[in-house]
């Protein structure tokens, strides 16, 4: 059956404001359901976790349900999933935890197609561990890595490559496992930024040959919060710094503190709600994890649809500005520096008309520099599950007036 983007759009309440939100890779708007969810788990009964009280109880199954549907939403170990405020703070702390054994000779490598948060906590890390900084640099031209000298680049010495499942300034979607292949032929782990790749495809951590990876639910329909996914066995020879009386339990000795029980509630329903779209595309009795992988593959073939029809409209622009995502495999995500109004000033001239195109360059500080588009920042126009014709029709007017 065709993909019914009406049946979704009315899932969202905040969607009949009028807004065209082309924002998604910044975060997308939310699903009753997941806010449902949140509010009946916070409005309990709830207390700290345990087995005694109806209350404890609630929370325990909160932590359990999450980690189960995580693990669903990119085929890992629910032992082996954490919850953290966000990526940035969940790889920061990852890296101290990692340099305690790094040192003088030792190197890590990281991409210029990453947002900074896959970059810079491992390059401080490195730096203050002594290790040496190489780079898999992007090439403009083709908005992915350039990975001819990547044998070179992984060596003996590498002890971790971090690289972007997808790129959240470009949509570029690099070659990971050959990447992981190589630095797993020499010993190094590989840490994936899949925070904007799992917004849009159905994650498979393993294809991947990702050791360690992290998402936020924010960029998939649920509430502001991450996760990192490891093999538990993994996790149990990474000793990050705790409270003394804190258990030393996988995974959760990775967690500081209490963890948000009503947020946890929130994520799982809004895996659950990924995994409906398939609703009548898969047998009754279809896994969650199955469902999402069909419900991926209806919500792809949606996106890509209406990002050919954005492209096919930039195009006939012209001069008026350059397209810089232009690699081979890449997400709904499109980047472009205007020629004749400054990146901001569109951005505000399009919210005049109710159009939220978001402008900057994201914390996307490696990639945005490599492109070197000599400006300020550009425009990034993110599709998601829930954008319709009508908008797209609404945008294709509003950036042949503005721009």
């Amino acid at each position: 059956m065709p993909y019914d983007v009406a049946a979704v759009r009315a899932a969202f309440p905040s969607l009949s404001s009028g807004i065209a939100h082309f924002d998604g890779p910044g975060g997308t708007q939310t699903p009753a359901v997941v806010g449902e969810a949140i509010a009946r788990t916070l409005t309990g009964p709830l207390s700290n976790r345990g087995t005694g009280a109806r209350s404890e109880r609630n929370a325990d199954d909160a932590v359990a349900a999450y980690r189960a549907a995580v693990a669903d939403l990119v085929g890992g170990d629910a032992g082996g999933v954490v919850h953290g405020r966000s990526a940035t703070q969940l790889t920061y702390d990852l890296s101290r935890a990692l340099a305690k054994g790094w040192g003088p000779g030792d190197e890590v490598v990281v991409s210029e197609l990453d947002h900074d948060a896959n970059v810079r906590p491992w390059v401080q890390a490195a730096e203050a561990a002594g290790a040496t900084v190489r780079w898999l640099r992007l090439d403009p031209a083709t908005a992915d890595l350039d990975l001819a000298d990547l044998e070179a680049m992984v060596t003996e010495r590498t002890r971790l490559v971090a690289v972007a499942g997808a790129s959240n300034l470009l949509g570029t979607i690099p070659e990971v496992s050959r990447i992981a292949a190589r630095a797993h032929a020499v010993g190094a782990l590989v840490h994936v930024d899949a925070v904007h790749l799992a917004a849009h495809e159905a994650v498979d951590v393993r294809a991947l040959g990702a050791d360690l990876l992290v998402l936020s639910p924010y960029k998939l329909f649920g509430p502001h919060c991450a996760a990192l996914v490891a093999d538990p066995a993994l996790l149990e020879t990474i000793r990050p710094d705790k409270l003394l009386p804190s258990t030393d339990r996988v995974p959760e000795r990775f967690e500081l503190g209490t963890l948000p029980y009503e947020l946890l509630a929130g994520v799982t329903a809004a895996v659950d709600f990924v995994a409906a779209i398939a609703d009548g595309e898969v047998a009754p009795d279809a896994s969650r994890r199955e469902r999402i992988v069909a419900a991926h593959a209806l919500v792809h073939e949606h996106e890509l649809r209406l990002r050919g029809r954005i492209e096919a409209g930039l195009a006939e622009l012209g001069d008026r500005l350059t397209l810089h995502s232009v690699a081979a495999r890449r997400t709904p995500t499109l980047f472009l520096t205007p020629h004749r109004v400054a990146a901001d000033v569109a951005y505000r001239s399009l919210l005049e008309r109710d159009l939220l195109v978001p402008a900057g360059s994201f914390y996307a500080h490696e990639p945005f520099r490599a492109l070197a588009t000599g400006a300020d920042g550009g425009l990034r126009i993110g599709i998601a599950a829930y954008t319709d014709d009508a908008e797209v029709d609404r945008l294709l007017d509003g950036l042949a007036a503005v721009l």
